[in-house]
């Protein structure tokens, strides 16, 4: 069986073939598919972000296809920035940008009110078929950035249970505590009963 994974964010890929790694199917990425650009997220929730993608890519490839969307959510921004956590500095914002921008807003809330959570929503399309998963993990923001791994919020997302931030763990620590992590246990779980 080959599974595309529908997304062009390397860090990504490398997660989620770390997870899935020991399923006994062939994992592909959008590389194999270069003419597959950006998928537009047009949906107003990660669910529907998550299904645009994998129906689209299963669309143009007619293989089963995985994707993932995942948001940033902090409790005294209401929530935000959610689905626009990609894009939350800016259509073209860097990694660096959105941390910026999230330190700057948050430079007045106290440390008890500085708590927020990754959620990431999995959908696989496959013919004929539709499943999707989600993974959560709480945490707070910090006020500045440590460490140097990971990628987009990690250095400013501190899990208390490891006193550290995600931007310090190494990635075997952080795939089996991360919201991405969970989702693609709980996706591969399905998916060992169809194997």
């Amino acid at each position: 069986m080959q599974i595309v994974l529908a997304t062009h964010n390397r860090n990504k890929m490398k997660e989620m073939s770390a997870i899935l790694g020991h399923l006994s199917v062939e994992l592909l990425t959008l590389d194999a598919f270069p003419e597959i650009g950006d998928i537009p997220e047009t949906g107003d929730t990660l669910k529907e972000n998550a299904f645009i993608k994998a129906k689209t890519v299963h669309q143009l490839t007619g293989l089963s296809a995985l994707a993932d969307d995942t948001g940033l959510e902090v409790d005294a921004l209401n929530g935000a920035p959610g689905i626009y956590s990609a894009r939350y500095a800016g259509p073209d914002a860097t990694f660096d940008d959105n941390c910026q921008k999230m330190l700057k807003e948050m430079s007045d809330i106290p440390e008890e009110k500085r708590t927020a959570r990754f959620r990431t929503v999995i959908a696989f399309v496959s013919e004929g078929e539709k499943e999707w998963v989600e993974g959560v993990v709480e945490g707070q923001i910090l006020e500045d950035k440590r460490g140097v791994g990971g990628f987009g919020y990690d250095p400013i997302f501190y899990y208390s249970p490891l006193n550290k931030s995600f931007a310090e763990l190494d990635s075997e620590e952080k795939n089996s505590i991360s919201h991405r992590g969970k989702a693609l246990r709980n996706f591969s779980r399905i998916l060992e009963k169809r194997i």
